[in-house]
Protein backbone atom coordinates (compact mmCIF):
# COMPACT_ATOMS: atom_id res chain seq x y z
CA UNK A 1 0.00 0.00 0.00
CA UNK A 2 1.37 3.21 -1.00
CA UNK A 3 0.86 6.23 1.23
CA UNK A 4 -0.63 9.71 -0.46
CA UNK A 5 0.57 12.89 0.32
CA UNK A 6 -1.45 15.40 1.53
CA UNK A 7 -1.14 19.28 1.95
CA UNK A 8 1.17 22.01 -0.40
CA UNK A 9 4.37 21.70 -0.93
CA UNK A 10 6.40 25.08 0.69
CA UNK A 11 6.85 25.70 -3.27
CA UNK A 12 3.57 25.39 -4.01
CA UNK A 13 2.86 27.80 -1.05
CA UNK A 14 5.67 30.55 -2.48
CA UNK A 15 3.88 30.80 -5.28
CA UNK A 16 0.23 31.99 -3.87
CA UNK A 17 2.23 34.03 -1.44
CA UNK A 18 3.64 35.69 -4.19
CA UNK A 19 0.70 35.94 -6.79
CA UNK A 20 -0.81 37.78 -3.56
CA UNK A 21 1.53 39.87 -3.07
CA UNK A 22 1.32 41.20 -6.82
CA UNK A 23 -2.59 41.54 -6.15
CA UNK A 24 -2.40 43.69 -3.30
CA UNK A 25 0.57 46.13 -4.86
CA UNK A 26 -1.56 46.90 -7.96
CA UNK A 27 -5.22 47.00 -5.94
CA UNK A 28 -3.60 49.12 -3.17
CA UNK A 29 -3.12 52.15 -5.43
CA UNK A 30 -6.29 52.07 -6.67
CA UNK A 31 -8.00 52.31 -3.15
CA UNK A 32 -5.66 55.41 -2.38
CA UNK A 33 -6.93 56.92 -5.46
CA UNK A 34 -10.51 56.74 -4.68
CA UNK A 35 -9.80 58.14 -1.33
CA UNK A 36 -8.92 61.27 -3.41
CA UNK A 37 -11.49 61.46 -6.01
CA UNK A 38 -14.01 61.34 -2.88
CA UNK A 39 -12.88 63.70 -1.35
CA UNK A 40 -12.71 66.02 -4.53
CA UNK A 41 -16.77 64.87 -4.92
CA UNK A 42 -17.50 66.25 -1.83
CA UNK A 43 -16.10 69.63 -2.24
CA UNK A 44 -17.66 69.83 -5.47
CA UNK A 45 -21.21 68.79 -4.12
CA UNK A 46 -20.07 71.52 -0.91
CA UNK A 47 -19.69 73.55 -3.36
CA UNK A 48 -22.24 73.10 -5.09
CA UNK A 49 -24.80 73.40 -2.18
CA UNK A 50 -23.47 76.54 -1.02
CA UNK A 51 -24.08 78.00 -4.86
CA UNK A 52 -27.57 76.53 -4.57
CA UNK A 53 -28.66 78.04 -0.84
CA UNK A 54 -27.12 81.51 -1.73
CA UNK A 55 -29.31 81.70 -4.95
CA UNK A 56 -32.30 80.44 -3.16
CA UNK A 57 -31.64 82.77 -0.59
CA UNK A 58 -31.26 85.52 -3.26
CA UNK A 59 -34.24 84.68 -5.02
CA UNK A 60 -36.86 84.60 -1.30
CA UNK A 61 -34.62 88.13 -0.58
CA UNK A 62 -35.72 89.38 -4.10
CA UNK A 63 -39.46 88.49 -3.48
CA UNK A 64 -39.82 90.23 -0.36
CA UNK A 65 -38.00 93.39 -0.88
CA UNK A 66 -34.80 92.57 1.18
CA UNK A 67 -32.08 93.51 -0.51
CA UNK A 68 -30.37 96.48 1.64
CA UNK A 69 -27.11 96.17 3.06
CA UNK A 70 -28.82 94.30 5.90
CA UNK A 71 -31.75 91.90 6.38
CA UNK A 72 -33.49 88.88 7.10
CA UNK A 73 -35.42 86.20 5.41
CA UNK A 74 -36.67 82.55 6.80
CA UNK A 75 -35.33 79.46 4.94
CA UNK A 76 -37.18 76.13 6.32
CA UNK A 77 -37.99 78.22 9.98
CA UNK A 78 -34.65 79.54 10.41
CA UNK A 79 -33.83 83.33 10.61
CA UNK A 80 -30.77 83.63 7.72
CA UNK A 81 -29.09 86.98 7.58
CA UNK A 82 -28.64 88.71 4.78
CA UNK A 83 -25.60 90.99 3.45
CA UNK A 84 -27.45 92.75 -0.12
CA UNK A 85 -29.47 90.41 -0.62
CA UNK A 86 -27.44 87.17 -0.28
CA UNK A 87 -26.90 85.30 2.52
CA UNK A 88 -23.82 86.82 4.87
CA UNK A 89 -20.28 85.32 5.28
CA UNK A 90 -21.28 84.67 9.26
CA UNK A 91 -22.48 81.43 11.10
CA UNK A 92 -26.16 82.80 11.24
CA UNK A 93 -25.93 83.60 7.25
CA UNK A 94 -24.70 80.80 5.00
CA UNK A 95 -24.16 78.18 6.92
CA UNK A 96 -27.90 78.29 8.16
CA UNK A 97 -29.22 78.84 4.83
CA UNK A 98 -26.63 75.82 3.15
CA UNK A 99 -27.16 73.55 6.38
CA UNK A 100 -23.87 71.55 4.98
CA UNK A 101 -23.41 67.93 6.58
CA UNK A 102 -19.64 66.23 6.54
CA UNK A 103 -17.80 69.48 6.36
CA UNK A 104 -16.56 72.08 8.80
CA UNK A 105 -17.58 75.65 8.49
CA UNK A 106 -15.54 78.16 10.48
CA UNK A 107 -16.57 81.96 9.74
CA UNK A 108 -14.24 84.98 10.04
CA UNK A 109 -14.44 88.70 8.88
CA UNK A 110 -17.45 87.78 5.97
CA UNK A 111 -15.61 84.46 5.10
CA UNK A 112 -16.87 81.36 5.60
CA UNK A 113 -14.64 78.80 4.97
CA UNK A 114 -15.96 74.83 5.10
CA UNK A 115 -13.14 72.35 4.82
CA UNK A 116 -13.57 68.61 3.72
CA UNK A 117 -12.45 65.46 5.47
CA UNK A 118 -10.11 68.08 8.20
CA UNK A 119 -7.92 68.43 5.18
CA UNK A 120 -7.24 72.51 4.95
CA UNK A 121 -6.05 71.91 1.71
CA UNK A 122 -9.51 70.80 0.62
CA UNK A 123 -11.78 73.63 1.18
CA UNK A 124 -14.85 75.54 -0.14
CA UNK A 125 -14.48 79.55 0.85
CA UNK A 126 -17.62 81.99 0.71
CA UNK A 127 -17.17 85.33 0.39
CA UNK A 128 -19.88 87.55 1.06
CA UNK A 129 -21.34 90.27 -0.62
CA UNK A 130 -19.52 93.56 -0.57
CA UNK A 131 -22.14 95.56 -1.95
CA UNK A 132 -25.69 95.60 -3.99
CA UNK A 133 -23.89 95.02 -7.28
CA UNK A 134 -21.34 92.49 -6.08
CA UNK A 135 -22.71 89.09 -5.62
CA UNK A 136 -20.74 86.26 -3.05
CA UNK A 137 -18.34 84.65 -4.16
CA UNK A 138 -17.83 80.63 -3.64
CA UNK A 139 -14.55 79.24 -4.45
CA UNK A 140 -14.54 75.34 -4.38
CA UNK A 141 -12.25 74.86 -7.06
CA UNK A 142 -8.85 73.81 -5.21
CA UNK A 143 -8.45 70.35 -6.40
CA UNK A 144 -5.27 69.83 -3.51
CA UNK A 145 -7.98 67.04 -1.72
CA UNK A 146 -5.01 64.27 -1.14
Amino acid sequence: MKLQQKGFTLIELIVVIVILGILAATAIPRFTNLSVNARQAALSGVAGGVRAASALAHAQALVSGQTGATGSITMEGQAVSLAYGYPDGTSSGIEVAAQVSGATASASGGVVTYTIDNNTNCTVTFTAATSATTPPVIDGTNNACN
